[in-house]
């Protein structure tokens, strides 16, 4: 993991493609411009998270129905 610090209008460089620029530091959050190719795709984590959790629920299957079909 790196860590570094920025200041206001400070910006830094993924790769030759992105471009992360601080925007407003205010006391308890950092507001963020990112500029990237239209190709990549950005998301903000807690929220991928919970997708990601609902895909795992949305695929859980309940084998007992299954077994009831089975046996008809």
């Amino acid at each position: 993991m790196l860590v570094i610090s920025r200041k206001k209008g400070e910006s830094i460089l993924l790769g030759e493609d992105v471009e992360i620029t601080i925007v407003k530091i205010d006391d308890s959050s950092v507001k963020l411009s990112i500029s990237a190719p239209k190709s990549i795709t950005i998301l903000r984590k807690e929220l991928y998270k919970e997708v990601e959790q609902e895909n795992k629920k949305a695929v859980a299957v309940d084998i007992s129905v299954l077994k009831e079909l089975k046996s008809k």
